[in-house]
């Protein structure tokens, strides 16, 4: 046992040895100052599931039951009785730009238009029975994402992620 914490401790040593010049660590260590300096500006505290009730995501959403609803620290999933048929989630992202969100919509070919609620900017993205819309705070932001997949929509997409993303505004503390 001594003779591999001595061999690892050789070869940490000679691996040290062989890193660059100080010049190259001085630049190393100016590149990471330079990229970490900008101040993170957090947004608010969402709550669970965008402080959205399972009731109230059914109501607003009309597509029946769900069979399954899934909690995690990031984000909320419901989805109904039906195989890989309609569903709702909401996601919480901090200190992570909307725009790249907002850029992956557009790539897959849903074209996102500019929205803002209570004074908060974000877009809304849509395509046939599914609806994208974010929200943005500061460096924070969320993201509703409905969709009827095959079935016939109950509501329009983009209304019911409006209302949900309206009252998760509403709601942040």
């Amino acid at each position: 046992m001594k003779r591999v914490a001595l061999v690892i401790t050789a070869v940490a040593a000679l691996v040290a040895g062989c890193g660059g010049s100080d010049t190259d660590a001085a630049d190393a260590s100016t590149e990471a100052a330079t990229t970490t300096t900008g101040a993170y500006e957090p947004g608010p505290f969402f709550g669970e599931c965008g402080s959205i009730t399972d009731a109230e995501v059914q109501s607003a959403f009309g597509a029946g039951p769900f069979s399954q609803i899934t909690r995690n620290s990031v984000g909320c999933q419901w989805e109904t009785v039906v195989f890989s048929g309609p569903s709702v989630s909401f996601s919480w992202y901090r200190g992570s730009p909307i725009g790249r969100e907002r850029a992956g919509s557009e790539l897959i070919g849903r074209p996102a238009k500019d929205i803002e609620i209570d004074g908060n900017p974000g877009f809304e993205a849509e395509q046939g029975t599914l609806c994208e819309i974010g929200v943005q705070f500061g460096d924070d932001f969320f993201h509703w994402s409905i969709t009827y997949s095959d079935q016939p929509a109950a509501r329009p997409p983009c209304d019911v992620g409006n209302e949900l993303a309206q009252l998760t505004v509403e709601r942040k503390q």
